[in-house]
C-alpha cells in the first residue's frame, strides 16, 4: 500500500525546478510530455533507484523555487526518482524548513532559542507580526537556533524564486527584519565573519589566524598565508604517515563525543570494502553553537584542504559536506571555494598532480537537529528520514551507502592543518595531556564581547569569560548547549578540558559557553530547552518520543503552577530523565534531561 496524490499535476515552475536538478525526463514514465511514448516500459530501473540520494536536493529545488512542496511537485519528483510517494512525503515532512501546505513565497525565520530569547526574541516576534499584519505575503515562523548567537536576536528571510534570495538580520530590529523579508536584496549586508571573532588578527592563533586577515573568496590570498602547505606535507608522508601524525597529536573529535580522530581514520582506512566515503558534519544545530559557521564563512579553503587530506588518508575519493540549511552565506562561500579549487587542480581527478582523485559535494540540511548525529546524517544524505541507526555496525564499517565512512565536524578537520604543518609533538604540547591542542568556544549571552574564542585546552571558564567581558549579576553559565549542563557563578575555576568538565559534573560538549545574568528567568529558559527537545526528537524510539513530551508537560506545570506541586513534578522529571538517558537510541534522548537536571541540582531552579 502506498500514498498517492490523485490527479495533482506539477506546475511548469515546479517541473522546471526538478528538471534543472535531474535533467529532462527521458520517457513518459518519468513524466515527459510525449504523446507517442510507450508507458509499458521505463528507462532507468536500478539506475533510477540508485538516485534516491537526490531526493533531499530535489525537495530543496522545489521549496527554493516555489516556497512550498505541493502534491503535484512531490509526485513528479517521486516519479523521476522512482521513490514511493509515501516515503517521500515522510521525508518532506521531517524537515522544519519544508512545507507541504501552501504558504507565502517569503518565510521569515525568527530565532526564539536560548541566546535570542534572552535578548528579546519574544518581543521581536510580536513586533514583526504586528507590523506585517495578515495578508502581507510573509510567513513569520518561530525558529530554533539560527547559529547567529553572537548577534542575537536573529532573523533569516528566505524568498522563493529563481534564484532563491536570502537576507539575515542580526541583531534584528522590527524594522530591519521586516525589510529583510519584504526586500532581501535591499537589506543591509551582513557584517564580515571576522566580527564574530574578537581575537581576529591577534598573534598566536592557529584555527582562527586567517579569519579577518585573508579574503575568504581568494584562493591566492589563502595560499599566500600558508594554504595547501599541509596538503603537500600529507602527500610527502603518505596515507599511513598522515594517520600516524593525527594519532600522535592526540586530536579528538570537537563535536562533543571526543573520540580519537586517528583511531577513527585508521579504522576506516583499514576496511577492505570499497569505496570509502568522507563526510564533513557542518550541521551544527546545538543552540549556542556557531564556530563552524565562522570558519566556513571566514576561511572556507581551510575546510576544503582539510577534507582533501582526510580523504587521502582514509582512501576516500568522494567527500560530502553536509551543511546547515540556515547558513546561506556559508553555502555561497563554500560553493565558490570548491569551484576555484577544481579550476586550479586542487580537487578533481589529479589533485596537485599526485595521481589522487578527490572531490567534494555539498548537501544541504533542511532544519533537523537530529541530523547532527552521524548515522541520522547518513540517512538524510541517502534520501531517507534523518533517523539514527542502531550501532553496531559502526560507520567505519558500514556508514554512508553501506560503505566504510569517516565522519568529522568542521573544527575537527581544520585542526588537521596545524598538526601537519607544525608536527604532532608540537601540537600535542598545547593544552593538557588528555586534551591536546587549541579549542574553539562559542561565547554568548550576558557578555560584552560575544563571539568565537580560541584558547588552549586547560584555560578556565573564568579566564574565557574574562576575555569576553562577563557582565555583573552573573547567575549561571550553560556549558555544552541545550544538551549540556549549568554551572554556578562561583564555579568559574572549572578547567575547560574534557576531563576537567567531567570531574566537575558537567560537559564540554561542542564548546558552547552561554552566560545568563539575573534578568533571565531561569524557569522559562528551562522550558524552552524542553520545547526544543520535544520538537527535535525524531520520534523513532519510545523513551525519547514520549519522554521529551512528558518533560515539557512537567515544566509547563511548574512554570504555570498548575496541576501537581513542584516536588511531585520534579520527582517525575527525574524518573523520565533516567529512562531517556538509559534507553534512548541516540544522544538526543540521552542528553535531553541534562540541562534541566543540572539547573535543579546546582542552581536550585525551583526553590
Amino acid at each position: 500500500m502506498d500514498l498517492h496524490f490523485g490527479d495533482s499535476k506539477p506546475t511548469d515552475e515546479e517541473r522546471a525546478a526538478v528538471d534543472a536538478l535531474l535533467g529532462p525526463p527521458e520517457s513518459s514514465w518519468e513524466g515527459a510530455d510525449r504523446s507517442d511514448a510507450d508507458l509499458r516500459w521505463a528507462r532507468g530501473g536500478r539506475e533510477a533507484r540508485d538516485r534516491r540520494d537526490l531526493l533531499l536536493p530535489g525537495l530543496h529545488a522545489i521549496n527554493d523555487r516555489v516556497g512550498w512542496i505541493s502534491d503535484g511537485a512531490l509526485g513528479y519528483l517521486c516519479r523521476r526518482l522512482t521513490v514511493p510517494p509515501a516515503e517521500a512525503y515522510g521525508v518532506a515532512t521531517f524537515y522544519a524548513m519544508f512545507s507541504v501546505k501552501p504558504r507565502p513565497a517569503t518565510v521569515l525565520h525568527v530565532c526564539t532559542d536560548l541566546a535570542c530569547a534572552a535578548a528579546g526574541a519574544p518581543e521581536l516576534c510580536a513586533g514583526i507580526e504586528a507590523r506585517l499584519g495578515p495578508g502581507s505575503g510573509v510567513s513569520v515562523e518561530r525558529s530554533p537556533c539560527l547559529g547567529l548567537c553572537e548577534r542575537a536576536p536573529a532573523a533569516l528571510a528566505i524568498k522563493a524564486g529563481d534564484p532563491v534570495r536570502t537576507a539575515v538580520s542580526a541583531p534584528a530590529t522590527v524594522h530591519d527584519a521586516v525589510l529583510a523579508a519584504s526586500s532581501p536584496d535591499s537589506a543591509p549586508e551582513e557584517p564580515p565573519a571576522a566580527t564574530a571573532v574578537p581575537q581576529a588578527g591577534q598573534d598566536g592563533l592557529m584555527l582562527l589566524r586567517r579569519v579577518g586577515v585573508v579574503d575568504p573568496s581568494s584562493l591566492d590570498d589563502y595560499r599566500a598565508h600558508g594554504g595547501y602547505t599541509a596538503l603537500r606535507r600529507a602527500f610527502e608522508l603518505g596515507p599511513a604517515g598522515v594517520i600516524r601524525e593525527v594519532t600522535d597529536s592526540g586530536l579528538v573529535g570537537r563535536g562533543g563525543a571526543a573520540f580519537p580522530t586517528g583511531r577513527k581514520w585508521q579504522a576506516t582506512a583499514s576496511q577492505p570494502d570499497r569505496p570509502h566515503h568522507l563526510v564533513c558534519n557542518a550541521d551544527e544545530s546545538e543552540p549556542g553553537t556557531f564556530k563552524d559557521r565562522v570558519l566556513m564563512e571566514g576561511d572556507p579553503y581551510a575546510l576544503v584542504e582539510a577534507m582533501t587530506i582526510a580523504g587521502y588518508a582514509t582512501g576516500a575519493h568522494q567527500g560530502y559536506l553536509y551543511l546547515r540549511g540556515e547558513y546561506p552565506r556559508a553555502l555561497r562561500r563554500l560553493e565558490h571555494a570548491l569551484a576555484q579549487a577544481r579550476a586550479r587542480g586542487l580537487l578533481g581527478d589529479d589533485v596537485l598532480g599526485q595521481g589522487y582523485a578527490f572531490d567534494i559535494e555539498i548537501r544541504r540540511g533542511a532544519g533537523a537537529y537530529i541530523c547532527g548525529e552521524e548515522t541520522a546524517l547518513f540517512n538524510s544524505i541517502e534520501g531517507y528520514r534523518g533517523e539514527p541507526r542502531s550501532k553496531p555496525p559502526f560507520p567505519v564499517e558500514k556508514g554512508l551507502f553501506g560503505k566504510p565512512t569517516v565522519e568529522n565536524n568542521v573544527e575537527t578537520l581544520v585542526n588537521v592543518l596545524p598538526i601537519l604543518t607544525m608536527g604532532a609533538p608540537a601540537y600535542a604540547a598545547i593544552g593538557t595531556e588528555r586534551s591536546t591542542g587549541p579549542k574553539l568556544f562559542c561565547v554568548s549571552g550576558s557578555v560584552e564581547r560575544p563571539g568565537v574564542y580560541e584558547v588552549p585546552f586547560g584555560a578556565t571558564l573564568g579566564e574565557l569569560l574574562g576575555l569576553a567581558g562577563v557582565r555583573e549579576g552573573l547567575r549561571a553559565v550553560l556549558l555544552g548547549g541545550a544538551a549540556g549542563g549549568f554551572v554556578r557563578a562561583d564555579e568559574l575555576d572549572v578547567p575547560l578540558t574534557f576531563e576537567g568538565t567531567r570531574e566537575a559534573g558537567t560537559t564540554l560538549g561542542s564548546g558552547v559557553v552561554m552566560a545568563f545574568d539575573d534578568s533571565v528567568p531561569l524557569p522559562r529558559l528551562l522550558l524552552r530547552i524542553a520545547e526544543f527537545f520535544r520538537d527535535e526528537s525524531c520520534g523513532q524510539c519510545v523513551p525519547c518520543r514520549v519522554g521529551t513530551v512528558r518533560q515539557e508537560e512537567a515544566l509547563h506545570r511548574i512554570v504555570e503552577r498548575t496541576g501537581a506541586d513542584a516536588a511531585g513534578d520534579i520527582a517525575l522529571l527525574r524518573e523520565v530523565g533516567r529512562a531517556m538517558r538509559d534507553a534512548s537510541i541516540c544522544g538526543l534522548g540521552q542528553t535531553a534531561w541534562n540541562a534541566v537536571e543540572s539547573a535543579i541540582d546546582r542552581l536550585g531552579a525551583y526553590e
